[in-house]
């Protein structure tokens, strides 16, 4: 595990520890657009055991002091956060409720959930009972938004009846989109989803397989790549 965040200001040739030493797994790390002395980082934790420090923690001193906006149990980290590139007061968060041991894994819980704030990050709310979501137990969410259409959100979302869904309204309403098992194995491990720069209707799945549609989401073709088992991506 880590411990904790470190920052260059010389692109990468030093590094400044910056603290959340307990954070032991961090999960996302996003900045502002405009201001880079704002940073939001995502603490799944101590996976291997309980611990308070999970949650979203926000700076707005380039790292000198950080804040817990975000957070719900010993147990619940957070997983993932998005920040909108047209209006960086909207951000996106998933908690998620995961506990590993040497010989099991839980995976989801009801603390578990995708959360929205529109103020930077001061408040949530969550967006886990809007129409159009899963209904039961929810486990691991990632999530992307469109550069091209920040209304439009993609998610992944690990439930009975999970997959892949869109939202084209800033998250206030959802459709679930292609339910391909490919898309959606083993969701605790892969599970990453990546909107494209250029198009609202591409958008990236990663998993054992590499995916890509061009419907928005409705139908996706594989990729070939030199080995299985993708797990993240960047987009220039």
């Amino acid at each position: 595990m880590g411990d904790g965040m470190y920052k260059s200001t010389d692109a990468g040739k030093t590094w400044k520890h910056l603290g959340l030493d307990k954070s032991y797994s961090i999960a996302r790390i996003v900045v502002h657009p405009w201001k880079p002395e704002i940073a939001y980082v995502a603490v799944l934790g101590q996976v291997f055991g309980k611990n308070k420090e999970r949650g979203v923690y926000r700076t707005t001193d380039g790292g000198a002091s950080w804040q817990q906006v975000l957070s719900k149990d010993d147990s619940t980290g957070a997983i993932d956060i998005k920040i909108d590139p047209v209006n960086p007061n909207n951000l996106y968060a998933s908690m998620w409720h995961a506990n590993r041991t040497a010989w099991s894994l839980t995976s989801g819980g009801e603390s578990s959930g995708l959360y929205k704030s529109t103020d930077g990050g001061s408040t949530w709310n969550s967006l886990s009972q809007n129409p159009g979501m899963p209904k039961g137990l929810l486990g691991k969410i990632c999530v992307s938004i469109s550069p091209v259409n920040p209304d439009r959100i993609f998610a992944m979302i690990e439930n009975e009846h999970g997959g892949l869904f869109r939202s084209d309204d800033g998250g206030k309403k959802w459709q679930q989109l292609d339910t391909n098992n490919n898309l959606t194995q083993r969701p605790w491990y892969f599970f990453q989803i990546f909107a494209d720069s250029k198009s609202q209707d591409v958008v990236y799945v990663m998993n054992v397989e590499f995916w890509k549609s061009t419907n928005g989401g409705n139908s996706f073709s594989k990729i070939e790549q030199e080995h299985g088992d993708n797990h993240d991506m960047w987009i220039n």
